[in-house]
């Protein structure tokens, strides 16, 4: 159970090194007005997605194992407010999958002031999910 522990934890941080970088990448890409840096920010983006991406499934895949495999009942608040970050987390990732594309075709709608703040979101999520999974508050 401890190497499935640590793999999950191992792929929780790729997951979220992207998670954290990607919209910063946005931020500069909307800033880029020459077309060889639009074309190397659309590269960064599709390749740091389809990372992000892997690592958001293979940890998900080991927690869920993680989960069945220590019996935790699913109706502890704690697990269950955990599992809704984690859910939130999963939009949040699509939405970047979303705007890799409209990158991608330029169809950017965005300012980088709203990257800034959009780039904060999984901060919150991270330091929620943890505190939860670390604590299992009653």
């Amino acid at each position: 159970m401890l190497w499935l522990k640590a793999l999950h934890i191992i792929f929780m941080v790729t997951w979220f090194a992207g998670l954290f970088y990607l919209p910063r990448l946005f931020v500069y890409h909307v800033d880029c007005s020459d077309p060889a840096g639009n074309e190397r920010f659309r590269i960064m983006e599709r390749k740091l997605f389809a990372i992000m991406t892997l690592g958001g499934i293979l940890a998900t895949l080991f927690g869920i194992w993680l989960l069945a495999g220590w019996h935790w009942p699913v109706t502890e608040l704690w697990l269950q407010i955990k599992l809704a970050l984690v859910a939130a987390l999963v939009a949040y990732h699509v939405f970047c999958g979303v705007l890799v594309k409209r990158f991608a075709t330029g169809r950017n709608r965005y300012s980088g002031i709203f990257y800034r703040w959009f780039n904060e979101f999984p901060v919150l999520i991270l330091i929620s999910v943890v505190l939860l999974a670390v604590l299992r508050p009653a």
